[in-house]
């Protein structure tokens, strides 16, 4: 099972860090992609086989993955223009029926509903297998480089769980729709 970790913002370091706190089972293969470490094109509607270097090996690794991870930081009450232009970059039906969970990092509480009206719609749009739960950790629970409140790491281990579970049940489903 591939799974992708995508940390959607090229500024900061607590998404990038609650990614890296996700543990999945042996046999996964969990990838987590920083949009700060690559050099993505401004989606302009051209096909994604139109673009290279980085832009076009992220646009490939996202359809080729089992399952995505979408990490993202809440920046003026909205997710990063790096990520919503991602989502501008994938072709229709790229991730349709694919996994995905989300895992916001944000400064305070207020800014909890900022993944189900901001982030869901675009996934649900775009015909994810959206996980209901997404992961929530405010700028309280990191000490530094660490993750210091349990309860954050039980919900990274929890949603690692959803996600593997949604993955072979979507497998089962369709094995059994066109009897592989």
């Amino acid at each position: 099972m591939k799974v992708l970790g995508i940390v959607g913002s090229v500024f900061g370091t607590k998404t990038r860090i609650a990614m890296q706190n996700i543990t999945f089972s042996d046999g996964v293969d969990y990838e987590i992609i920083d949009l700060s470490e690559l050099d993505i094109m401004f989606a302009d509607g051209r096909d994604f086989r139109d673009f290279e270097g980085d832009t076009r090996t992220l646009v490939e690794k996202i359809i080729g993955a089992d399952a995505i991870i979408v990490g993202t930081p809440v920046f003026q009450a909205s997710i990063p223009g790096a990520l919503k232009n991602v989502f501008d970059l994938l072709p229709v039906d790229s991730i349709k029926d694919k996994v995905v969970g989300i895992v916001v990092t944000a400064g305070s509480s207020r800014h909890y509903l900022v993944a189900e009206y901001q982030l869901k719609p675009v996934l649900t749009y775009m015909k994810a297998a959206l996980l209901e739960k997404y992961v929530f950790i405010e700028g309280r629970d990191f000490l530094k480089e660490d993750i210091v409140e349990d309860d954050v790491h039980f919900r990274l281990r929890n949603l690692a769980r959803q996600v593997e579970n949604r993955v072979d049940q979507i497998k089962k489903e369709y094995e059994a729709r066109y009897d592989f």
